[in-house]
Formats: C-alpha cells, sequence, structure tokens
C-alpha cells in the first residue's frame, strides 16, 4: 500500500539527488558538471543546518519508532547519495577533466617536483594566516566559533610518547581553496588541505606529527526570535546573527580513518554529541568545486544573449504598462526591464510615490540605489524589507539602514509573519488625475539571481488589480497580524493571510464540479515545493472526481502521485541549466483557462506564516504565452523526471533525443520577439 503523503525530507533529498544526477548527464559541459557536484554539497549543508536540528528534534521529542525511521531513513539516503557524489567525481569529472590538460591532485601524494614552488606559497601565503591551537578541553571555546570553516586535527606524540592534538584553520575565508601549479603545457591543480598537510609537520616543533585530518562542524541555523513581539526587531536580529555560528552543532564531518580515540578526544574537546558525527571522505565543503581555477570557456555552457521585450513605448517602461500589460520571463529576457521600471520610477516627475516589498535583495543591489535615489528626489518612497530572510538577515539589515538615512520610509518584519511577497507599486499624477503601474513577480527583486532563477515578472495598470495592491501595502505599514481573513477584501489578487488558500480551494472545486458535468476540466500548478495537506487533499478529490492534473514540482512533493486512485495526476520536475523557480497555476475552467502567477509556493509556511501574493492574468495574449511555455516544460523529455524516480533522468534520455525546455523557451520567446 503506497503512503499518501510523501515525508518532506524524503522528497527533499529526491530533489538534491537529481541535482546530482545532472552532475553525471554526458550532455552537460564538463565545468558545469562540476558546479552541479557543488550545488548538492551546498544543498546538503543548507538541510544539515536548516532540517536535521528538527528531524533530530522529532526523535528526541517523541521517541517513538516513527520518528527513528524518517531519521534513519535520511541519514542512509544522504550516505548514498554521498557515496554516488564520491565515485561520480572520482572515476568520471576527474579523469574527463584530466583528458583536457587539467589534473586535480585528488587523494594523491603531492608529486615531488612541486614541492620547491609549494613549499613557497605556504610559507609566504598561508602560514601566517594560520592559528594553531592545542585541542584540550575548556580551551578551544574562543577559537572554534564558525560554521562551516575547514580545519584539520593534527595528531603528535611529544618526547614522551604522549598523544597531543593541535587544530588548525583552512584560510579559505582569505585564499583559494585551491592552487594551481603549471608544467610542461598542463595545469595542476592542488587542494590548500593538501598543502597544509605536507608541511604542518615543519611547523610543529618538539613533536612528532602522526597523522593529519580534515573536519568540518556544521551548525544549527536558527535565530531565536520568539520575542520579536516586543522591542526593536532590527536589533534582536544583529544580536542574534552574532550567535548564529555558536549554533548547536547538527554534524561534525571527520576524515575517514580517524581511530575511535582520536575521534573520542576531538567530540568532547568541542562539545559535539557522537550521533552527530559522520565520516566523510578525505576532502569536506565541495562547494568549492564551483571555484576550481579553470578558464576554460568551451567546458562551460554558452553565454546566454538575453531577449529585449517589445515596448510599446521604446523609451519608456511605464509609458508601456500604462498601454497594457507587459511580462518578462528571466533569464530569457534580459533584467532591465525591470530596473528601467524603478529607474524610470526614482526620476519621472510625475511619480510621486513608490511601494516594494524586498526579500532578497542583492549585495550591490541597484534597485535599491534607485528607491534611494527616488527618496532624495522628494518622492514618498517605502519599503518593506524582510529581515527574517533565512541567511540573508545581515545583508537585509545593511540595506534597511542605508535606504532609511536616505529618506526611505522602512517597515521591518511583521511579528510572527513573513512577507514573502514580491510586488511594487508606482503611483503617478498627470493633469491632477492619479494613476497606478504594478509590478507582481514569481522570484525576487534582485537583478544577480534572475541571471540563473527562470521567473516570471508581470506589469500591469489595471485599475482593480493596482487598488488592491495599495490596500495591501497600506496593511504592511502597520506590522502587524490581520485580525481576520476578511479585513481586507481581495477580489482580483490572491493574498496569504486573507483568501490565497480559500480562493485556490474554490478554483479546484469549480474543476471538479465541470468534470463530473463533462465539461473542460484541467489543473495545471508549476511551483517549488508542494506540501499543505489542505491543498493536497482537494487535488485528491479532484483527481478521483476525473480532473486532470498536471504537477511541475522541482523540490518538495508531499503529494504522492503514485497512490493507486490518483490515475489522473502527473508530477515531475525539471533540473536543468537554470533553477526552476517561477510559481504559476493555470485552471481550465470549462474551456476558458484562469491563469494566475506569483510568489507563493503550497508550503505549510507559505499559506498559514507569510504574505504571499498571486496575481490573475487577464491579458489573453501574456495569458496564450504563459500557457506555451508551460506546456514546454510538462513535454521536456530530456530534463525532467517523475518527482519520486530521479534515476528516470537516464531511461527519458535514451529513449528521444529532443531540446530540453529551456531551450526550447528560449527560442520560442525569441520567435516571438522577432
Amino acid at each position: 500500500m503506497k503512503n499518501r503523503y510523501k515525508q518532506r525530507d524524503l522528497s527533499w533529498l529526491d530533489f538534491n539527488e537529481r541535482v546530482l544526477l545532472e552532475a553525471a548527464t554526458s550532455d552537460v559541459p564538463l565545468m558545469e558538471r562540476f558546479n552541479f557536484l557543488s550545488i548538492f554539497s551546498s544543498n546538503l549543508d543548507e538541510f544539515y543546518r536548516v532540517r536535521m536540528p528538527s528531524l533530530v528534534f522529532s526523535d528526541h521529542k517523541n521517541k517513538n519508532a516513527h520518528a527513528r525511521k524518517i531519521l534513519n531513513t535520511v541519514q542512509m539516503r544522504i550516505d548514498s547519495q554521498q557515496e554516488k557524489f564520491g565515485l561520480l567525481l572520482r572515476n568520471q569529472l576527474i579523469p574527463e577533466l584530466n583528458a583536457e590538460g587539467i589534473e586535480i591532485l585528488y587523494q594523491k601524494p603531492l608529486y615531488h617536483t612541486l614541492s620547491e614552488e609549494l613549499g613557497e606559497y605556504f610559507y609566504t601565503e598561508v602560514l601566517g594566516l594560520l592559528e594553531i591551537v592545542p585541542l584540550k578541553r575548556n580551551r578551544i571555546k574562543k577559537f572554534f566559533a564558525k560554521n562551516n570553516v575547514l580545519y584539520q586535527v593534527i595528531v603528535c606524540e611529544d618526547q614522551n610518547e604522549h598523544q597531543q592534538y593541535f587544530i588548525v584553520n583552512i584560510p579559505t575565508d582569505i585564499l583559494s581553496r585551491f592552487y594551481t601549479v603549471y608544467r610542461v603545457g598542463k595545469q595542476m591543480i592542488c587542494f590548500l588541505d593538501d598543502i597544509m598537510k605536507n608541511f604542518l609537520p615543519s611547523v610543529i616543533r618538539h613533536y612528532t606529527v602522526k597523522k593529519i585530518l580534515n573536519i568540518k562542524i556544521t551548525r544549527d541555523a536558527e535565530l531565536d526570535l520568539q520575542d520579536e513581539y516586543e522591542g526593536d526587531l532590527a536589533e534582536k536580529i544583529e544580536r542574534q546573527l552574532k550567535k548564529r555560528d555558536l549554533g548547536d552543532a547538527t554534524r561534525l564531518l571527520y576524515e575517514r580513518g580517524a581511530d575511535e580515540i582520536t575521534l573520542d578526544h576531538i567530540i568532547k574537546c568541542l562539545g559535539i554529541s557522537k550521533k552527530n558525527i559522520v565520516e566523510g571522505g578525505a576532502y569536506h565543503h565541495l562547494k568549492d568545486l564551483s571555484s576550481l581555477p579553470v578558464n576554460r570557456t568551451d567546458l562551460l555552457y554558452k553565454p546566454l544573449i538575453h531577449i529585449s521585450p517589445a515596448l510599446k513605448d521604446a523609451t519608456s517602461v511605464l509609458e508601456t504598462i500604462g498601454k497594457e500589460d507587459l511580462i518578462i520571463h528571466t533569464p530569457y529576457h534580459s533584467y532591465n526591464t525591470v530596473l528601467k521600471f524603478f529607474n524610470e520610477a526614482a526620476t519621472n516627475p510625475e511619480v510621486n510615490e513608490i511601494y516594494t516589498t524586498l526579500y532578497r535583495v542583492a549585495g550591490n543591489s541597484k534597485i535599491a540605489r534607485a528607491l534611494i535615489t527616488a527618496a532624495r528626489n522628494g518622492k514618498k518612497v517605502t519599503v518593506f524589507i524582510e529581515l527574517k530572510a533565512r541567511f540573508d538577515e545581515e545583508n537585509n539589515l545593511r540595506w534597511a539602514a542605508e535606504m532609511k538615512n536616505a529618506g526611505v520610509k522602512i517597515i521591518n518584519s511583521i511579528p510572527g509573519l513573513k512577507v514573502h511577497a514580491k510586488v511594487a507599486l508606482i503611483v503617478k499624477k498627470v493633469s491632477g488625475k492619479q494613476t497606478k503601474h504594478a509590478l507582481i513577480a514569481t522570484g525576487n527583486l534582485n537583478e544577480i539571481t534572475s541571471r540563473f532563477y527562470t521567473d516570471h515578472v508581470f506589469f500591469t495598470s489595471h485599475k482593480k488589480i493596482t487598488k488592491e495592491l495599495k490596500n495591501l501595502f497600506s496593511f504592511l505599514t502597520e506590522r502587524r497580524k490581520p485580525f481576520g481573513h476578511e479585513e481586507i477584501k481581495f477580489d482580483n489578487l490572491l493574498v496569504s493571510q486573507f483568501n490565497l488558500q480559500k480562493q485556490f480551494l474554490k478554483l479546484i472545486d469549480t474543476e471538479i464540479s465541470n468534470a463530473k458535468n463533462d465539461k473542460p476540466a484541467g489543473i495545471i500548478l508549476k511551483m517549488n515545493n508542494l506540501e499543505d495537506m489542505v491543498l493536497i487533499e482537494k487535488l485528491y478529490e479532484a483527481a478521483e472526481a476525473g480532473v486532470k492534473i498536471d504537477l511541475l514540482v522541482r523540490s518538495i512533493c508531499c503529494l504522492n502521485p503514485e497512490v493507486p486512485s490518483l490515475k489522473n495526476i502527473s508530477a515531475k520536475r525539471i533540473v536543468s541549466r537554470y533553477l526552476e523557480h517561477g510559481r504559476v497555476f493555470i485552471f481550465k475552467n470549462g474551456g476558458i483557462p484562469k491563469v494566475y502567477l506569483g510568489s507563493s509556493d503550497w508550503m505549510n509556511r507559505n499559506i498559514y506564516h507569510r504574505i504571499e501574493v498571486c496575481c490573475p492574468v487577464y491579458n489573453e495574449k501574456i495569458k496564450n504565452e504563459v500557457m506555451a511555455i508551460v506546456d514546454l516544460q510538462l513535454n521536456d523529455r530530456r530534463k525532467a523526471t517523475a518527482v519520486n524516480h530521479p534515476g528516470d533522468i537516464w531511461n527519458e534520455q535514451t529513449k528521444i533525443k529532443t531540446s530540453d525546455s529551456q531551450t526550447g523557451i528560449y527560442r520560442f520567446l525569441s520567435k516571438n520577439s522577432s
């Protein structure tokens, strides 16, 4: 009997395995395959920081067989994937790179012929950055503070043959993880770890070095903001950020070959539970593979030539939006349209008000700079910046302070809620008449991530939509939870905490009714994650009523399409060159399709703990364009796999030699823009 639901962490591990398998795919350029290994490793680090603490806590709290089974299954899956990772790197990618004249010295002694150059590098560039500290109880606290920093444990014997231990940082915060040496037309890449192992024995005086082991600790990333209802939230987040890298250890990754006595000494000195130690390979933190010093454009994807969307008014985005709705699809379309939207607003004398939400802000954000310029130009600028965006808190705090100093009205996080909506509103006044222009996006207002995330940015001057968006911004300025779902009436926008879940349920009910009455019925949903049981149960009900449901869910999918009664549900994920990130919701609606796009996944957090905005697409041309893009994704036979079977990538590729959907979308949009 198939489980009715897929456990969320196991579903996420299916996604990460699919990322790993992309690194094994021969039609992907070689250095991009290394990049997929890097993404896999980075994803796993975040899993240990964010999800593993919850799994361990659940096991401790519940003390039942189910919680223990999940934790054990998760660990077994991770161990299996790590083994595949190592085999793929050693047996495929490194040999293929070697055939290109680039040798990575991986798990092998450094060549004697390199000693002089590597020694010079170690003694002049590396040694001065090393903090070598005796590894003893109660003497390590100040030193061992950072999360995901690489360390080496030096196992020594003194003159009396007593075992002694030292711990030393691998200074990748300052130096590259890799060092290149060129010999007779060949590039050789050495790990900094190995250079240190080779030369550290000469530094540890009065001791005989027996062994040097690589280790890495991953720590809980959760911020303790339980008292966020009172006081200055920004100050509290700043204080908690200083403590984040001191969180409880969720994993000690150690190099294979460590003996029990050494391991016991390490975990006692560092205050780590034995159940959190994990044996790894010779190298940790292999997200660094994305920074391999290989300058070969022929081993990378060909650069994308961005498509410029046609504007009704060639000189003004705002004038174009005033005439008709506009949409861009990143990264295929140039993000310049979004930048022009904010730049025009900042300098156009007819614009007097600007409102926007910011969730993950670019490090050197052009959008934030434009908002600062707008405020200095005397415009009323209101920015809701989410300070609780995980791992972006520090950057968001910095931008919030800078914008506030320039005169921007900053609204910080709402206690008990995150604002994840990606929306903006420009208010113009021409001859005493007010007009509004809205931006509603599926992804962050971030010109950096727009280069490799697939998203949709929708612009409209639809009077009812812009009025509702203005009402939402008025509510956000109050920094509170809604008094009730009916506090603000939204007839067009779908806004979580108000009507989003209710309206999606209603839209599914309409499809159920149409199926029962022999009218055209169908649902197509594209999102990053699907978890909410209320919406999943309604999809099950629709499938059992005869509604055909097609799902494109990139990551977590708790809906299980393999339940025997659910023959009408197909669930796929796409992993390809760009990260699939857009959220699109299509309902057949008796032959007159309804299309929505916006920021919301169907996770519990999106539905119950965030402000999300999804917008209807009324423009028929844009609606057809969005549906055509999603249709290309549904028919992808190269990069799409069943959510429960990431290994199906091999079966699909050997059967059909067609272009993947991302290539197809680029061609489609290029043709439409010409």
